[in-house]
């Protein structure tokens, strides 16, 4: 049986970080889904308890110390209090949905659930165009939101590295690595990716030498979200505990919008990504569902990527409602 199985309700977990990004806006990405609430005619974030991170947006406006790993100490306070406080929402029994705006944050939401149940094995499904895979020794950019997985996984891709690091780098990695005390948190082999299709060559190397499971596109279009959830599912049968995360660039901007930070062609479609987070969310394992990266300043069709996102967003929290 599960442990998640007598969960009550839904607590939404606010996190406006926007520090891991390369690009502006994706802290307004909360707001954009409250603007689709109110023009639907939702009550939804009436519905459930609100807990908010305080954000570190601040430094945004200050020089950058670390090209290699931009603003890392902010990214690890911001890890810190998402860890806690994903904790202390599963200790109470309820579910921890998280609504966030660059993904960077989403090491700190795996260290908190692993956290919570350190005996436990906890799988992770990633939906996502990129693979997040980096670390400061691979990333061609800095940023953090290309990150969270390599903190999970407490994997540094030395072979693979593009740059030497300054020892103050090196310590700040490490301590971020080991948010909620437990370094690795996830195994590869317990990770699945579906629909990532845009990864740098050292983010290949591991995915093959550690022969990830990485769902395409086009298989999930032939096969069907159902039976693609079923596989995904089976394939992580022995994980006590799942973790979802959605990054709606995983959907084709085309298709959708543009409205996210690092928009990708070729992605999946609004049912599909519906239709495979509703049946994921289904099995009573999945303790915690997180939504990142929708950023209205780049929507090129007004609100219409967080509009997408927030029709997704509702029927999921129906579905972790329903399982009681």
């Amino acid at each position: 049986m599960s442990i998640f199985t007598n969960m009550s309700r839904v607590v939404l977990i606010e996190n406006n970080s926007e520090i891991g990004a390369g690009t502006r806006g994706a802290s307004l990405g909360v707001d954009a889904l409250r603007i689709a609430a109110f023009n639907s005619k939702s009550d939804y974030f009436n519905r459930y308890t609100l807990e908010k991170i305080e954000n570190e947006n601040h430094r945004l406006f200050e020089e950058i110390d670390f090209p290699s790993a931009k603003r890392m100490e902010g990214v690890f306070k911001i890890f810190d209090r998402i860890c806690n406080k994903v904790d202390a929402t599963l200790q109470k029994n309820r579910f921890p949905l998280i609504l966030a705006g660059d993904h960077s944050s989403a090491g700190g939401s795996i260290a908190g659930i692993k956290k919570s149940n350190p005996d436990k094995r906890l799988g992770v499904i990633w939906i996502d165009a990129h693979a997040d895979l980096h670390s400061p020794y691979t990333s061609p950019s800095g940023n953090m939101h290309g990150m969270p997985l390599a903190t999970a996984l407490n994997f540094d891709n030395i072979d693979h590295k593009i740059k030497e690091l300054e020892p103050e780098v090196i310590e700040s990695w490490e301590k971020l690595k080991n948010v909620g005390g437990i370094a690795p948190k996830i195994n590869p082999e317990d990770l699945v990716f579906i629909g990532v299709r845009d990864t740098e060559e050292s983010e290949d190397y591991f995915i093959a030498n550690n022969s990830i499971n990485n769902v395409s596109v086009e298989y999930v279009r032939r096969n069907g979200v159902e039976k693609v959830s079923r596989e995904v599912l089976d394939y992580l049968k022995e994980c006590d505990i799942l973790y979802l995360s959605f990054d709606v660039d995983s959907m084709d901007c085309d298709l959708v919008s543009y409205g996210t930070g690092t928009p990708v062609a070729n992605g999946i479609t609004e049912q599909e990504a519906s239709g495979l987070i509703n049946h994921f969310l289904i099995d009573k394992r999945v303790g915690c569902f997180e939504v990142v990266e929708i950023n209205p300043c780049l929507d090129n069709k007004q609100n219409k990527m967080a509009e997408t996102a927030f029709r997704i967003l509702e029927n999921a929290t129906s579905i972790i409602e329903k399982r009681g």
